[in-house]
């Protein structure tokens, strides 16, 4: 199996789970309350689920998905599909224009491949380790600058209500509100945006893909206290997330962590 092998099955998968979803119509859709967590699920993450897992894992690979129950086996296996079907399903349900499907491969514990696709925008982002990545066809990478003056850095909008980003407040970078961390992090990969981060914590499907993106693009996907997450673990859960470039990170963990946080 080589790695272009692997992200044609990424792109394939990834626009049939989009077709899954399209008879789905976001802001006017049906959706429960998962008793587990507080949030929403509809119908069409549970069509997106089934297409991507019915497309992706082969024998021998596991399987980590959202909205499907997490198999132990997944451990044993070198080759991990860690996907999200509807990443900002939230964003789909209110009708907001910032959910994506999110698709990672993750071998040995480290996220090697990934596709983050944006149906109501249009916007693919695809890549690996070894190819680099691509959005909307043509090749891309982080902006590399070199510290926050000046950035654009992408919030969770929940995070904004909750005051969690006002120690930003003076800092020499644009904040912008967007759902979905996966979505953020494909624009991140996609040198569309400087930077992204939280510091609460994200499980792996949020962003497995987003990772192998934007470090095959150049930039940095790490914990707040710069170790390397490492993926397919027994509790698939980080801390936190950082993503993006070398400088705007050093930057902002140098000098605005302790203020944001």
């Amino acid at each position: 199996m080589t790695r272009m092998a692997d992200l044609a099955r990424i792109h394939e998968a990834i626009m049939a789970a989009a077709g899954a979803i399209q008879p789905f119509t976001s802001g006017d859709v049906e959706f429960e309350i998962k008793a587990e967590r507080g949030d929403p699920l509809t119908a069409a993450d549970e069509a997106a689920d089934r297409v991507l897992r019915e497309m992706l894992p082969a024998k021998g690979e596991g399987w980590l998905s959202e909205e499907s129950i997490d198999d132990p086996v997944r451990l044993r296996c070198r080759r991990v599909w860690v996907v999200d079907p509807i990443d900002g399903t939230q964003e789909f349900v209110d009708g907001i224009p910032e959910w994506c499907i999110s698709v990672g491969l993750v071998e040995d514990g480290l996220p090697v491949a990934g596709g983050i696709y944006n149906p109501a925008t249009d916007e693919l982002v695809i890549g690996s380790l070894e190819t680099g990545v691509e959005y909307q066809g043509c090749p891309s990478s982080v902006t590399g600058l070199p510290d926050l003056d000046g950035a654009t850095i992408l919030a969770s909008r929940s995070e904004i209500r909750r005051g969690e980003w006002s120690g930003l407040d003076e800092a020499p970078c644009e904040v912008q509100p967007c759902g979905s961390v996966a979505f953020k992090m494909a624009l991140v990969a996609a040198g569309q945006a400087d930077g992204t981060w939280t510091l609460v914590p994200k499980h792996e499907w949020d962003v497995a893909a987003g990772t192998a993106l934007v470090r095959a693009a150049g930039g940095s996907a790490i914990h707040a206290d710069g170790t390397e997450p490492a993926f397919n673990q027994p509790v698939p859960r980080h801390p936190n997330f950082l993503a993006a470039g070398a400088g705007v990170l050093m930057d902002f963990r140098e000098n605005w962590m302790k203020v944001y946080s």
